[in-house]
């Protein structure tokens, strides 16, 4: 019976260990994420396109190949150089020997273009962003940087310069070097363009901040070029392909062995945008069915929201003191009305942080006058419950400038010396009165 007995209370403890262990929460950053959406996908993002807010992340640090969507930052670098005046839309291109060949090796994605003949930026441009073609890439690569090595390093200073931080670019179009045919500009036989889903999300939504033109190329399901023949845009979640998505008009493919299948999507409904990167999928095809994972996740649980008026003075701090003015003090509010991308019934979950520029102050704490309106006194954050931050990692919210909201004019000298006078006078009363006090 004793035995019996301690038999059963071996078990009770046996069971409870066995309930906490597997009841126990995973020790991963992503794991709710990963049981949200399912994704089958190394790595993944989400971002609104507007701030930049991250609603969604898997693996997001983690350097992975690209592949083609590192053609991305050649389309930023054209694009460019057309706005700079370094280029033009109908300037043309001569085709050289390596780019011909390059244009006719088998099983990359090519547009045929002839050794000797002219092409312009606009015709290898649409090549490059609706087709993925390499050759095409090639060339204006070498167009933009004289050499395609001389435009790999500027592919790396521009994403230094866009604040990327994960990242290896070693060729212009994403292939592997082993496939240039021995003219890889830069790294090793083998190696290939590298970026993380943060530094991808980041590179396209500079791209589509600064030259949001790309969406009038990506956008195309079907290019006619000028040898008769029509190719179909690699993204097919495009009006009239095969996984077309409501709203989506870009942005980039990408496949090869090293990287796998990824796709960076970006699609627009009733005014909101959002930018998706999936990473190292397994197939052409499931590049697309995650993606559509990511969107629906986005459209069906997140909405844009005024979550601050303009003109708000955050309950923390509404005035700033003011020396050597006519008034001792100014009013601060913001000088826009703040918008976030907030999940659904949590509109009220905000958080916000004033910060006042010290520069602007006196060793008091003060601001000197004058003081005009609208003068930028600092910023306030404004931070949903989402921890993820932004794609631009400035903060963890969303900033708007706080400005004065009335103009303090500098008091003349005689206001000055009857302060000066009164304050004397005063500071002299307080001692007599301490003394006088002291005495009884």
């Amino acid at each position: 019976m004793r035995q019996a007995k301690q038999l059963t209370s071996l078990l009770a403890v046996l069971t409870l260990l066995l309930t906490c262990v597997f009841s126990f929460p995973a020790n991963n950053a992503y794991a709710a994420e990963d049981d949200e959406l399912g994704l089958s996908a190394e790595a993944a993002i989400l971002i609104d396109a507007e701030t930049g807010q991250i609603l969604y992340e898997k693996n997001a640090d983690k350097l992975l190949g690209v592949a083609s969507m590192s053609k991305m930052m050649t389309e930023y670098l054209v694009l460019e150089a057309i706005d700079k005046g370094k280029i033009s839309w109908d300037q043309k291109v001569t085709i050289d020997e390596y780019v011909h060949k390059l244009s006719a090796a088998p099983g990359l994605s090519n547009i045929g273009l002839t050794q000797g003949e002219t092409y312009t930026v606009k015709e290898l441009y649409e090549a490059m962003a609706i087709f993925s073609g390499n050759a095409a890439t090639v060339a204006l690569a070498q167009l933009v940087g004289g050499t395609e090595k001389n435009f790999v390093k500027l592919m790396n200073e521009k994403a230094n310069e866009l604040g990327l931080k994960d990242y290896n670019f070693v060729n212009s179009s994403g292939l592997n070097n082993s496939s240039l045919l021995g003219e890889y500009p830069a790294g090793n036989e083998d190696d290939e363009n590298l970026m993380s889903a943060r530094a991808t999300a980041k590179l396209s939504y500079q791209l589509l901040k600064d030259y949001p033109e790309v969406l009038d190329y990506a956008k195309v399901p079907r290019l006619k070029f000028r040898d008769g023949r029509t190719y179909d845009n690699f993204n097919w979640m495009l009006p009239g392909l095969i996984y077309e998505y409501e709203g989506v008009d870009g942005l980039k493919t990408g496949s090869t062995e090293f990287a796998g299948a990824c796709f960076t999507a970006t699609a627009e409904k009733n005014g909101q945008r959002y930018i998706s990167v999936v990473m190292k999928t397994d197939s052409k095809n499931s590049r697309f069915t995650e993606t559509k994972k990511v969107l629906d996740y986005a459209f069906n649980n997140f909405t844009t929201e005024e979550i601050l008026a303009k003109g708000y003075q955050d309950k923390s701090q509404k005035t700033v003191g003011v020396s050597k003015g006519k008034e001792d003090s100014v009013a601060i509010k913001t000088n826009k009305a703040v918008e976030l991308v907030v999940k659904n019934g949590e509109e009220e979950n905000v958080k916000t942080k004033l910060v006042i520029n010290k520069d602007k102050l006196d060793e008091d704490g003060n601001l000197v006058a004058p003081v005009k309106k609208g003068d930028k006194i600092g910023y306030l954050t404004v931070e949903t419950d989402n921890n993820y931050g932004t794609i631009t990692g400035d903060s963890k919210g969303v900033r708007v400038d706080v400005v004065a909201a009335e103009t303090v004019e500098k008091a003349n000298w005689f206001v000055l010396s009857m302060r000066a006078v009164g304050g004397f006078f005063g500071d002299m009363w307080g001692s007599i009165t301490g003394a006088v006090k002291g005495l009884f």
